[in-house]
């Protein structure tokens, strides 16, 4: 796990002046990458650290010898960042992942080793986010998606299986699938209402037609690096070196489709058509002061077996993330209302942590490989308003909610815009992912 150093003290301010406002997602203890470009340039991808509301080039702050007191590893880091993608960087592993934070954070803060740079000075590396346009921070290889919050698994399994809402190998194993890397798109990447085949009705041929039952899923997605061998499986208490960082993940889900499809191998269709990341993914280290411990497993529940135990990813495998869903439909945008919460819930309430992901998903040999996503699965916690996609919230469609336009809400309507943000907090510091957001399009005639 990564420890507590100078970059986290809350005493710190920025010469940045918006990262120093109370609630700012991107306060000089964040320091969050990214990839992005200049809106309407045709210049190559560059990376970026999010500070306030400006976004820091890497690349161009190295070139302007801003890192020139840094160690030789924090400089090599920081070339790593005139890539495309963050691939390169999260490959070098913790040390260089913990000495560029160190140089960014002694550059950015006020009052550090050096002068803030003048305005024009600022300019060669410094522009607002609002003028960029923010890619996929990674190439994803592989992309797996977990299952891991207990209430959310029970709450399906009851609706499905109400004999038996958990089977039996849920509270021993974490149970994933493999998802689809090709179809991972950013926050604010528009996502096409998806055609699929639906149970037949009375002996029926099945019906083939746009999903009637489109469901986001609330869930935070770890991004691996550097990786490991093929055949070398990660051991649970070496599997924190092997997380780079935290972003927002909606999982989005065609629930009439997963219906019909899903057994006997599970999901297919039902979810390969879209999942959306937010941009910035939030480091490890920056998140170090929100470990918490893992969840605390009800009296009777079995204690996981030996790969998946270790006495320090049960005292601080976990993340205290607060998690946001919210929607706003085309008619409150139009009558500009604001959008509407419809969850509120924490990344405390997955059974199992990132660490037994990890040390799972590679005990047979399997290789991960840096850039490669994991989701936790929707997240949800023990009540209404802290479940974490719309099958749960509305109980399979039966208990509808209203938006403050009058609307009703079983599952998406075309139009619907679905935000959902994440944040940790200490005092007036917030450490904040940004938004995960995209808008339902209706479906393509065919």
């Amino acid at each position: 796990m990564s420890a507590l150093d100078e970059t986290h003290d809350l005493g710190l301010r920025s010469w940045v002046e918006s990262a120093n406002a109370p609630g700012v997602d991107f306060p000089v203890q964040n320091l969050p990458f990214g990839v992005f470009t200049v809106r309407g340039a045709s210049a190559p991808p560059r990376i970026g650290v999010a500070i306030g509301d400006q976004l820091l080039d890497v690349a161009a702050a190295l070139d302007a010898g801003s890192f020139s007191g840094a160690s030789d590893v924090a400089q090599l880091a920081a070339a790593s960042c005139r890539a495309a993608s963050l691939n390169a960087l999260i490959a070098l592993g913790p040390a260089s992942w913990r000495a560029l934070r160190l140089a960014l954070s002694r550059f950015l803060r006020d009052g550090g080793a050096a002068a803030p740079p003048g305005a024009a000075a600022r300019d060669a590396f410094l522009m607002p986010i609002a003028d960029a346009e923010l890619r996929l921070p990674v190439d994803i290889g592989d992309f797996t998606d977990f299952y891991a919050s207990v209430h959310h698994a029970t709450n399906i399994g009851t609706m499905l299986r109400p004999e038996q809402p958990l089977l039996p190998n849920y509270k021993w194993i974490p149970i994933g699938y493999h998802g689809r890397a090709s179809s991972v798109v950013v926050s604010g990447t528009a996502v096409t209402r998806p055609v699929g085949q639906q149970a037949p009705v009375a002996g029926a041929a099945p019906a083939v037609g746009p999903t009637q039952r489109l469901d986001y899923e609330l869930e935070v997605g770890a991004i691996v690096g550097p990786g490991n061998a093929q055949g070398t499986p990660v051991r649970i208490g070496e599997a924190a070196s092997q997380l780079f960082g935290l972003v927002l993940l909606n999982d989005w889900s065609a629930r009439d489709v997963q219906a019909w499809e899903y057994q006997p191998l599970g999901p297919f269709l039902s979810k390969s058509f879209a999942s959306t990341i937010s941009p910035w993914i939030v480091t490890q280290e920056a998140l170090a002061p929100f470990r918490t411990a893992a969840f605390v497993r009800a009296d009777g529940d079995p204690a996981p077996l030996p790969y998946l135990a270790n006495a320090e990813d049960a005292r601080s495998g976990g993340f205290d993330i607060t998690l946001e869903v919210l929607i706003e439909s085309a008619a409150m945008r139009r009558a500009a209302q604001p959008a509407a919460r419809i969850s509120l819930g924490s990344a405390r309430d997955l059974y199992w942590t990132f660490g037994q992901m990890i040390a799972h998903h590679t005990m047979n040999g399997c290789n991960l490989r840096a850039g490669d996503l994991l989701g936790s699965g929707t997240v949800s916690g023990p009540t209404a308003e802290s479940r974490g996609c719309l099958m749960e919230r509305t109980w399979r469609g039966a208990e509808p909610f209203t938006l403050p336009g009058g609307e009703t809400r079983a599952f998406l309507a075309d139009g619907d815009t679905v935000t959902m943000r994440g944040w940790c907090e200490q005092g007036d510091r917030r450490i904040g992912f940004g938004e995960c957001q995209g808008t339902v399009l209706s479906a393509v005639a065919g």
